[in-house]
């Protein structure tokens, strides 16, 4: 590697003195110096390299070495901050193992940045940082701690709490530099700024007292909220957790549940339980069919962990989990919509504090509890705005219902009665007659595809109606048997069929059979908006109105040939076949 044989032809020449002249007392007295990294046989090889280490590293510089290599070197930093760079760099694996110290001597001039050809900085000694209170009168030492006092507790810090201090300084909008944790040209000038802007010797050096300052602005967005650090021992979870805004309710298993203490709308939800990954994978399935997490927002499955967040107008919600040694814990963080900055601040610190400890909830937490079809462990389902039927036309999926299955809508699904229906989208309407034509947004293969009576239908012949009654909740469709009433409206309307049977509303738009299984109609709203039909009053939309419809979409409709009247279960069979759940989401 040509920059580790640098490294030791460098070291080797200095121990016999043969690259001379070269100012060891004063290099060592104090002065900037710098982080040497890499040295290469090309200024163009240096520039290539200097390009990779800009993308995650601060202060990056070239110089020319003067013998027809060219050095890749981070700086210039104090001699204490320049040891500190390379330890954290070096042993984070971000800079080579064999770094080093490289004095400014050591460069014949600067390749980049470019400034105006400007050579590289020479060594300026500077007193020992003990005794810089002494030697610097006119810069008097702070009263919680002389600088000297403070790179010894700065000293102290862990990675974290390095990069804590330059993602505060950056939210103060004085630093702009990667959050790498290494005090080098950029830090050091961002906390001069800052202590500056806040009525401080700008020493570059925050004391204990100014860290704790700075950090204190930071967090003053997570001012009432009732931040501590809270141990559930049933769910197995060590997090800080908001408990001035929510306060523990109760355990339903998977789930422990921390509901709103205030006027705050929020809700803490921990995930504990026993599982593999298809647990895992099944639990991100069903945490998207909730109510409280909207359906907007970016979702990630990786192997043994997802996270899911979702927003609307009125919440923004959070929601992660992750597969350790047989149990899956996570949280979810339900919270007002329009106080981003308190959310995402205290979500980033929820998420640092999490900590697994030993437990999981029991399957059986919480089983005296409320249960309904429409809640999963306490939390209720998503529901669509409505539900209503439709029939299928087309042997790609093709649906036709009414205008009115779908006005208003967000999106549009087909079928099962839960969100994952089969997502669809109008392809034409028709807003005389009021029918609509939906395509799934993917090629469908239903089992049957209605065929249209080729004859008009006789008064008083019987009839069936098939249609999601009860808007999908009974996850099939419901068979309705009448008559027909007339081949008219009430007021003579060509086009319009009454039927003297009773609908519901998640009928509208469902299939109308005759008794030997051909579509005479497709069931209209039981009310028209001006009056409310008689118990037991239906209208449809007939054959020849729905044949016409179709054409102009461009869809060719089956004809049925007269045939022998089917069995009731024969029918109800056929029925079940051709009717598909039209759901409408918001």
């Amino acid at each position: 590697m040509i920059r580790s044989l640098f490294a030791v032809v460098a070291a080797l020449f200095l121990s016999l003195g043969a690259l001379a002249p070269l100012p060891v007392r004063a290099q060592t007295a104090g002065g900037q110096v710098y982080v040497q990294i890499e040295a290469q046989p090309s200024e163009s090889e240096a520039l290539r390299a200097i390009t990779y280490y800009e993308d995650f590293l601060s202060d990056v510089n070239g110089f020319s070495l003067g013998n027809g290599y060219f050095a890749v070197a981070l700086g210039p930093y104090s001699r204490t901050d320049a040891g500190e760079v390379l330890r954290v760099l070096r042993a984070e694996g971000r800079i080579p193992r064999d770094s080093y110290i490289a004095f400014p001597s050591w460069f014949a001039g600067r390749i980049y940045p470019p400034a105006g050809g400007a050579s590289a900085p020479q060594a300026q000694p500077e007193a020992a940082p003990e005794a810089q209170a002494e030697t610097q009168p006119a810069m008097p030492a702070l009263p919680d701690e002389s600088p000297a006092e403070a790179r010894r507790s700065e000293a102290l810090l862990n990675r974290a709490e390095r990069d804590q201090l330059q993602i505060a300084l950056e939210w103060a909008g004085v630093y702009n530099g990667a959050i790498d944790g290494a005090f080098g040209r950029g830090t050091r000038g961002a906390m001069a700024a800052w202590q500056q802007n806040n009525g401080h010797e700008a020493t570059g050096i925050l004391t204990t007292a100014q860290r704790a300052e700075l950090l204190g602005q930071y967090n003053a967005v997570l001012d009432g909220l009732g931040l501590q650090t809270q141990a559930d021992t049933r769910a197995g979870i060590r997090m800080q957790m908001p408990l001035g805004a929510v306060s523990f309710d109760r355990y339903q298993a998977p789930f422990a549940f921390y509901t709103a203490s205030g006027d705050l709308d929020a809700q803490l939800i921990l995930i504990s339980q026993d599982g593999d990954q298809d647990t895992l994978f099944g639990l991100y399935d069903i945490l998207q069919t909730l109510e409280i997490l909207p359906e907007d927002g970016p979702r990630e499955r990786a192997a043994r962990s997802f996270t899911i967040e979702g927003r609307n107008a009125t919440r923004a919600t959070y929601a992660e989990a992750a597969l350790e040694d047989g149990a899956i814990k996570g949280f979810i963080l339900v919270w007002p919509a329009g106080d981003e900055e308190r959310r995402s601040r205290l979500l980033e610190t929820m998420r640092a504090s999490f900590e697994r400890t030993p437990g999981v909830l029991p399957h059986d937490a919480g089983a005296d509890t409320e249960q309904s079809v429409d809640l999963v462990s306490g939390l209720e389902i998503r529901k669509p705005l409505k539900g209503r039927s439709g029939v299928y036309v087309g042997a790609d999926g093709a649906v036709l219902t009414l205008m009115s299955a779908v006005d208003g809508c967000g999106r549009v699904t087909l079928g099962t009665g839960r969100e994952d229906g089969t997502p669809a989208e109008l392809a034409a309407s028709d807003a005389a007659t009021g029918l609509a034509l939906l395509r799934p947004t993917t090629a469908q293969a239903p089992m049957g595809v209605a065929s249209l009576a080729s004859l008009s239908p006789r008064i008083a012949s019987e009839v069936a109606v098939a249609g999601y009654s009860y808007e999908g909740l009974l996850g099939a469709p419901s068979v309705t048997w009448g008559s027909l009433a007339d081949v008219r409206g009430l007021a003579g309307e060509e086009g319009l069929l009454r039927l003297d049977l009773a609908a519901l509303p998640g009928d509208a738009g469902g299939p109308v059979f005759d008794r030997s299984g051909a579509l005479i109609g497709l069931l209209a709203d039981p009310e028209d908006g001006a009056r409310r039909l008689p118990e037991g009053v239906s209208f449809a939309i007939d054959a020849m109105t729905v044949s016409d419809m179709l054409t102009q979409a461009g869809l060719s409709p089956r004809t049925s040939n007269a045939g022998e009247s089917l069995t009731p279960a024969a029918l109800t069979r056929q029925a079940e076949e051709l009717t598909v759940l039209v759901q409408c989401w918001e």
